[in-house]
Formats: structure tokens, C-alpha cells, sequence
């Protein structure tokens, strides 16, 4: 099954902000059909699979800066429509207290299939993340990049792991998201696959056996994506702010960047064991920022803070060279005041459990665009 390949800048990057939708109380409200239909088809502001959200996607940029000021505009003509309906935003990797069954999903969209097909499961992803897409130049990049980028997928699951609580459960693990959307069949970490024929074969079988209709079906952690010419990463939780959603993508332009120049100068990839990969996936999940991580094939441990900062000493060049330094260094601000989930759990702990709180305080740091220290803290 040939896949054609779309041709990309090198490096380029696009970004989508998945958000949900809030009335007065901080409760999911199911407005999204309405607010899509007064922005009367406006460009990068499309619906997903649930009445309760919204999607902002970015044009394809040089530079991250370019794209969060697309999300940041693109925001501002959601904003406009919805709060005359008192519809607020909010992002996290999951709603604190929202259950699953109140929601209702989009009519006539390219999910139908999925949620027949998947049934329980698919009506409990009552999560939200947020999608980077950086471009390659050249198709036979996709897969050994890939392969290169699946060592620092933990660390940006980690940097934005923000789903703690589930139906007003804490769930004791940083991204709950994680683990409930890797129940989808073509979810998850994706397969060792060596080159781009083997791609297209692995597709082949998935479409000749139902299993899906075509590669953009295929929902791994990070994928290619042959439509924009890009490698899309996808292991991320919804970050809480702008200020967040910059700092990651910035990660991950400059990751995939080195993955790039590493190629260039015929240094093949050393992935992990898949077993590896798998446990890393899991102790991000559960621990966060907190993990501890296995970075290499020897099995050899270290925290995910202190491999992050030695990261933005070795990627502090390339992002010179991007110009997204700036962004970059925003990464550095997560670390100090701990991330999405650790900042919930903080305010939880300050308000005696209330939920309620929790949700006011992703409502303010949306709106901040920045991380806000949580209750005694910073």
C-alpha cells in the first residue's frame, strides 16, 4: 500500500491544543457545536469527538513563536464567542470531576467508526491532549527519527502529565490520560518498524483486515504524519497554559531537530529494548516528574528532571538556531514549580480535597498563560 509522503520544511512546526469547555461552575458544558457554527468555519478552530471541546491548530511555521501566536489568536476568536455565552476554557489532561457518561459525543464525525468499534472504552476518552508536528524533509528520515525520538517520549509525557484525577477519583498516577487512551487498538507506543516500506506494509495489513481505513487511523504516541510531511508527536497531556504548550513544542522541534543532524552525520538510532520503552511509558504515567527513567540499553536509571536538565544544555544551540531559546527556556519554569498534576494535587491539598478549587485554578492559569504556583508554593 503506497503511502505518498508530503513534502515539508525541515523543522518546521505546527501545533494542536485540544480544550475543554466550561459554564459558570467549572462543569464540562456541550457548546462546541454552537460556538464552531457562529465561527462560521474560521480556519484552525475545528470540533473533536465530544460536544465539550474545542481544537485549536496552529499553520505550519520556521518558528515556534509563530505558532503559539496562531493558538493565541485563534483562542481569542473562541473567547469571543463563547463568553457572551458564559462558556469559559480550561486544559488539562483531564477534567477533575467530569464523568464520562454525562457527555455527549459530536454528531456525524469521523469518529462514528470508532466509538461502534470500541464501544466502552472509546466512550470513556474523556481526555485532552495536545499534538506537535515537526517537519521532515525527507521520507526515508520518518522512521529512523522515530525510532531516535522514542528515548525523550517519556520526558515531554512527563513535562506535561496533568490528568491526576478521574471522576473526582484521585487515581495516583500524574497521567491517567495515558493509560486510558492506550486502550484504543491503534494506540500506544508505536511498533519498531525499519524503514518507510515496512510502514507501508504494516498499514497494508491494518486496512486489508478492517482494523482501520488509513494511516491517519493509526494513533500511536508519535506517528508519522504523510499528509503534512511531518512526524507528529502525540504522547503529551493537554498542558494547563500557553506558556507550557510553548516550552513543549519548543522540546520538541529542537529533539526532532537533533534526531535530524544525527542522521545527517550517519549515526544510526540505538533505540531501548521495547520492554524498555514500555516500563519508561508506565513510570511516567504514574510518577511524573518524578520518574525515573531507563536511558539506555544497559538499563541504566536516572530522573527525568536531571536527564531534562542536562537536555536543555545539549539542545540549547539547536534552539538558538531555531529561535526558540526563548520557549525553551520555559521548560526550566515546569521544573521549578512541578507540573500540571503536581500543581492540582498542591491546590487539592490546600482546599481539603475540593475538587471545585482545582478547577478554578486551571481556569487561572488558562488564563494566565502561564504555570501559577499552587498554594504555598513558589
Amino acid at each position: 500500500m503506497p503511502i505518498r509522503f508530503a513534502s515539508s520544511p525541515r523543522s518546521s512546526i505546527g501545533i494542536e491544543w485540544e480544550l475543554m469547555l466550561v459554564d459558570d461552575r467549572g462543569d464540562l458544558a456541550g457548546e462546541a457545536p454552537g460556538i464552531l457554527a457562529a465561527l462560521e468555519g474560521r480556519p484552525g478552530i475545528t470540533g473533536e469527538l465530544l460536544t465539550n471541546t474545542v481544537e485549536i491548530v496552529s499553520d505550519p511555521h520556521a518558528r515556534v513563536a509563530d505558532a503559539v501566536r496562531d493558538v493565541r489568536e485563534r483562542i481569542a476568536e473562541v473567547r469571543a464567542v463563547a463568553e457572551p455565552r458564559s462558556i469559559g476554557l480550561l486544559s488539562a489532561g483531564s477534567h477533575p470531576s467530569a464523568l464520562w457518561h454525562e457527555q455527549r459525543i459530536a454528531e456525524a464525525t469521523r469518529y462514528d467508526k470508532l466509538i461502534r468499534r470500541t464501544q466502552w472504552w472509546g466512550r470513556n476518552m474523556l481526555i485532552w491532549g495536545m499534538h506537535v508536528h515537526v517537519g521532515v524533509e525527507r521520507r526515508a528520515k520518518v522512521m529512523p527519527l522515530l525510532a531516535e525520538l522514542g528515548a525523550t517520549l517519556p520526558h515531554l509525557q512527563a513535562l506535561t502529565a496533568s490528568s491526576p484525577y478521574w471522576a473526582g477519583e484521585e487515581t495516583g498516577y500524574a497521567s491517567n490520560r495515558a493509560l486510558v487512551f492506550q486502550q484504543l487498538p491503534t494506540a500506544g507506543l508505536p511498533w519498531a518498524l525499519d524503514d518507510w516500506p515496512a510502514f507501508e506494509g504494516f498499514v497494508d495489513d491494518l486496512v486489508r483486515t478492517g482494523v482501520v481505513d488509513d494511516e491517519t487511523e493509526v494513533r500511536w504516541d508519535a506517528r508519522p504524519a504523510p499528509r503534512w510531511g511531518t512526524l507528529e508527536v502525540r504522547a503529551c497531556d493537554a498542558p494547563s497554559s500557553l506558556h507550557e504548550l510553548a516550552a513543549v513544542a519548543a522540546l520538541t522541534q529542537c529533539l526532532v531537530e537533533r534526531g535530524s543532524r544525527r542522521l545527517d552525520a550517519g549515526r544510526a538510532p540505538a533505540p531501548l529494548a521495547p520492554w524498555f520503552h514500555r516500563e519508561n511509558k508506565w513510570r511516567v504515567a504514574r510518577y511524573g516528574l518524578d520518574a525515573v527513567t531507563i536511558v539506555d540499553a544497559g538499563g541504566r536509571e536516572q530522573p527525568v528532571r536531571e536527564h531534562l536538565a542536562e537536555l536543555l544544555i545539549e539542545l540549547a544551540p539547536i534552539a538558538d538556531e531555531l529561535g526558540c531559546a526563548e520557549e525553551l527556556g520555559g521548560v526550566e519554569r515546569i521544573l521549578e514549580l512541578g507540573g500540571g498534576a503536581d500543581r492540582q494535587r498542591a491546590v487539592a491539598r490546600a482546599h481539603d480535597g475540593d475538587l471545585a478549587a482545582v478547577v478554578r485554578h486551571l481556569r487561572a492559569e488558562f488564563d494566565a498563560e502561564r504555570p501559577l504556583a499552587a498554594p504555598g508554593e513558589g
